[in-house]
């Protein structure tokens, strides 16, 4: 035995697709009859467990830990500590709660998004059979060590990467590594390097990937994170998190406004101390309740909430979103990278053109899988036609796929199998094959399987003799001897790429008969291949041979059945051309992303002419030459190529995870908000470095749906646009509330700015309860009301908003404090004093009583005016700039229950008894009502002659 170490074994797994079955055995230290025991024992002591690793990151503590230690918690943590200070206990735990309740809520949704890797080891098998001391033994998946045999059969997940030294009929799904649903078949032959990516061989079987069909042997060279599939798992736990646009300008408005609320604090403790000759404890109080009156308390649940109602309304479009964060971020996004297969198209494949060699073209109505079309000539239905029949026979026994009819799960007809071959079983039946018929009359007696030198598939089919026609019974037992006879007489069915296919053609078939294929003929077939692939098509040659009786081959034995020997001299029958359409929908939702200034990148596993094809019929490229970037072209560019790559209208064709990875992080350090589409485990690293990772919920992997923020129940590139536009309302509407909560600060800090000037000679007509009554109670409800308005008609006719655009501007500030604020603030004072003057204190404005009944019902007076000002700034905040008398009364109905709700608040508030002890309220007269709701149109009208004034500007 070979003593292998890491080095060695790196080495010879980089090359061992290339050995002859012998010297693997010879290359990974190990023999047909397996590891003995003790080998094994000691390699898994030397290499490690055959199981993916975590990267460590943060505790869990420390994460639930910084959901209540940002800036705007610890300030309310303090202010909380200074109001029990202050013999205030319940403004103490009423200011805690916000906390608690905003940091658990933050963690939980942060902690529902980490399970990525989580979703990884389940993809892993847990047991697996291997040879060890010539016995065949079940062990844990984690014991396989490189050098263990491992023996396959249909159903098993590959448990670690290896080479194949034994197969019969095997096929692998690799969708977990590749994105494509389509089974590979596997053969054990050597294979060169040249120009196939390591995925592609076909001597190769991955961890994470599961047989398909057949059984098979195999000899592992690579184990836990030194797989292929380890590989994406360590790419995918490495990208680190990033705080979202929104989080990140959270983390801006926290800072402003506590800088502004510490500032103004400590600025009217000085001259609260000064001006009103207040005691110290009275100061504080004081300074305290203007800290509250800055702090919108009720801003970041109201944020948290509107993303949920954000989440719930893009779950109706289609999308699922998985952390809340992501719904903003989607709206800030000006590029989406996005597959092609499933995504922009329907992932149907459907036979739409066929070409027979004398000259005739014909049309293939229907699409999808189901078989209602027909096969047209010239607008009309063909006539019976032997050349088109045979096309169609040996299209259809040439291939592996199966029709699926509607069943208790699905309506829809459906395929297991390669979508190509499942295409050209429909065109058959839409010809008029029976293919239940025809697989009898011609059973499969061998296959050569498809690979990417050879670009063909072959299948070889005994003829039997005097076939049963159509709709008969099954055919009685052949006689003794019968069957060797038939499987001489043999037809060698091929499919494959027309220019290979061309080269090994010498004759054609023409209205029945066979004809020597000349140059002009071969020209005419090439002609007609460019013209369809120019089209978008993906086209195949399909090709017959009549197979010579043994006696008149010189070949004998497996020799006769090799692909040199079987496919040659062939005849052409014509080809066929297939394209999975385009979703109706996709071309309508790139010219809105067009529109909006986001720009949309194609980013597929397939070949490049197909894809610019799809790509220009649905206006992703309108450049003539596009650029066309492979994954090899990206192995040979540094990162500045590739950002100025990026500059261009580009398509990245054949790419690996990696690549993906680096387009997305070349696309951020250009500034790019980036949203990836993806369905695979290959998918999972770009779906979590992206800004917002989006998965396939109808094919997607478990893995790739856990690394994703978002979910696309219905797979459809549209979805994501709708998304996106919900995303950009989201954001529209939480600047809407902000300046709504903002708006109902401006009475609340002045009330206490009159109350200091004026050394306390005025009463302080709002407290500190009866700040966090608007901010905690009567504000939340109709915030929640602006957080639920539908997008704007004219949201996805503007670019995305400027990362550097902040939700605190100038100009809201402006609006706040010097326009509806100020309204509110002369509600807020008038109300005060209107209780004062009615109850004979008129036209006095200093020294009123600031105790008893009478200053708590005019306290109550102001905490009414500051609700029914923010009525009128309801329906002001609904658009930045357009007239609230333009929007529709009723297109958002939680307007009006967020009204209903703040009223009622008030009502309580005012009349019932427990909450005058709580809040430090008394009742005023019912028909003071009269004289607060005038002050609901007054603000409006304030506001329209702001937004008349922006107008003009713009």
């Amino acid at each position: 035995m070979i003593d292998l170490d890491v080095a060695t074994l790196k080495s010879q797994g980089e090359k061992i697709q290339t050995l002859p079955i012998p010297e693997v055995y010879s290359a990974l230290g190990t023999r047909p009859q397996g590891l003995t025991q003790s080998e094994a024992t000691t390699r898994l002591q030397q290499f490690g467990r055959n199981a993916l690793q975590e990267i460590k990151g943060k505790p869990l503590y420390l994460k639930l830990l910084s959901n209540f230690t940002h800036l705007m918690a610890i300030l309310l943590w303090v202010g909380g500590a200074v109001a029990l200070f202050a013999k205030m206990p319940q403004l103490a735990i009423a200011i805690w709660m916000v906390n608690v309740i905003n940091g658990a809520f933050s963690f939980w949704q942060e902690y529902r998004a980490e399970k990525a890797t989580e979703a990884l080891k389940r993809l892993m098998p847990i047991y697996s059979r291997v040879l060890r001391d010539g016995e065949v033994q079940r062990i844990l998946a984690e014991e396989l060590v490189s050098g263990d045999v491992i023996l396959l059969e249909e159903g098993d997940k590959i448990s670690a990467d290896c080479r194949l030294i034994q197969e019969a009929e095997l096929r692998v799904d690799q969708s977990t590594l590749t994105g494509e649903s389509r089974p590979i078949r596997k053969t054990v032959d050597r294979v060169e390097l040249a120009g196939l990516a390591r995925i592609e061989s076909p001597n190769l079987i991955f961890a994470g990937t599961m047989v398909n069909a057949g059984v098979g042997k195999a000899i592992v060279f690579s184990t836990g994170m030194s797989t292929e599939f380890g590989k994406i798992a360590n790419l995918t736990q490495s990208v680190s998190e990033e705080l979202s646009p929104l989080q990140a300008e959270m983390n801006v408005v926290t800072k402003v406004v506590t800088v502004i609320a510490v500032v103004v604090g400590l600025v009217f403790f000085a001259l609260a101390f000064a001006f009103a000759h207040i005691t110290l404890m009275a100061s504080f109080i004081f300074t305290l309740g203007i800290i509250v009156a800055f702090v919108p308390e009720g801003l970041l649940p109201t944020v948290s909430l509107s993303l949920a109602m954000g989440a719930q309304r893009m779950a109706k479009r289609n999308a699922l979103i998985k952390k809340l964060s992501a719904v903003e971020t989607l709206g800030c996004a000006t590029v989406i990278c996005t597959d092609k297969t499933g995504t922009l198209t329907q992932n149907e494949m459907t036979t739409r053109e066929i070409w027979l060699p004398a000259g005739r073209n014909l049309t293939v109505s229907g699409v999808g899988y189901i078989s209602d079309g027909q096969i047209l000539e010239s607008g009309k239905i063909i006539a019976s036609n032997d050349d088109l029949r045979q096309l169609l026979v040996a299209a259809s026994l040439c291939n592996n796929s199966r029709l699926l009819p509607p069943n208790d799960s699905t309506n829809r007809w459906s395929i297991l199998g390669d979508p190509t071959e499942a295409a050209l079983k429909v065109a058959a039946v839409k010809g008029g094959v029976n293919l239940e018929t025809e697989e009898r009359d011609q059973p499969r007696w061998r296959e050569l399987p498809f690979d990417s030198r050879r670009k063909r598939m072959t299948t070889i089919h005994s003829l039997i003799p005097n076939p049963s026609p159509a709709g008969e019974g099954s055919r009685p037992p052949l006689p003794a001897g019968e069957g060797l006879r038939v499987r001489e007489c043999q037809v060698a069915y091929i499919k494959g790429s027309p220019k290979e296919m061309l080269e090994l053609c010498n004759r054609v078939r023409v209205n029945g008969a066979e004809y020597p294929l000349d140059e002009n003929g071969r020209s005419q077939a090439l002609a007609m291949n460019d013209e369809y692939a120019r089209n978008g098509l993906r086209v195949l040659a399909i090709a017959r041979r009549e197979l010579p009786p043994p006696a008149e081959e010189r070949l004998k034995g497996e020799a006769r059945y090799s692909s040199e020997a079987v496919e040659t001299n062939l005849t052409l029958l014509g080809l066929v051309a297939l394209m999975d359409p385009p979703r109706p929908e996709v071309a309508d939702a790139i010219e809105k992303c067009r529109r909006a200034g986001i720009r949309v990148i194609m980013i597929t596993g397939d070949y490049g002419l197909t894809a610019e094809s799809i790509a220009r019929k649905i206006g992703i490229i309108r450049s003539e030459r596009p650029r066309i970037v492979t994954g090899l072209d990206l192995d040979g560019m540094d990162e500045q190529t590739l950002k100025d790559v990026l500059q261009d209208e580009v398509i990245f064709a054949r790419v690996a995870p990696e690549h993906k990875l680096r387009v997305v992080s070349a696309l951020q350090e250009l500034g790019h908000v980036a949203a990836v589409t993806g369905d695979g485990v290959n998918d999972a690293p770009a779906l979590k470095k992206a800004n917002i990772g989006v998965a396939m919920g109808l094919s997607g992997s478990d893995v790739a749906k856990e690394a994703a923020d978002m979910i696309l129940t219905d797979d459809n590139f549209a979805s994501i646009v709708n998304a996106i536009e919900e995303g950009r309302a989201v954001y529209a509407n939480i600047k809407k509330f902000t300046t709504y909560v903002f708006a109902s600060n401006a009475p609340e800090a002045w009330v206490f700015i009159i109350f200091a000037f004026s050394g306390a000679r005025i009463p302080l007509a709002l407290n500190v309860m009866h700040v966090l009554a608007i901010d905690l109670g009567t504000d939340m409800a109709p915030a929640l009301a602006l957080g639920a308005e539908p997008p704007e008609p004219e949201i996805m006719n503007k670019p995305p908003r400027n990362l550097n655009e902040h939700v605190i501007t100038a100009a809201l500030l402006t609006r706040v404090f010097l326009w509806v604020g100020m309204v509110e603030t002369v509600a807020a004072m008038s109300a005060f004093y209107y209780m004062y003057w009615t109850n004979g204190y008129w036209g006095q404005w200093l020294d009123l009583p600031a105790t008893g009944t009478l200053y708590q019902s005019a306290t109550a007076m102001a905490l009414a005016a500051v609700v029914t000002t923010q009525i009128g700034n309801l329906f002001a905040q609904r658009s930045e700039t357009i007239s609230a008398f333009r929007i529709p009364l009723f297109n958002n109905r939680m307007i009006w229950f967020g009204i209903i709700t703040e009223l009622i608040l008030i009502i309580l508030i005012t009349y019932v008894d427990w909450f005058h002890g709580f809040i430090g309220t008394a009742a005023f007269p019912i028909q003071n009502w009269i004289f607060l709701f005038a002050w609901t149109p007054i603000l409006l009208l304030v506001d329209e002659i702001y937004k008349w004034t922006r107008r003009s500007r713009l």
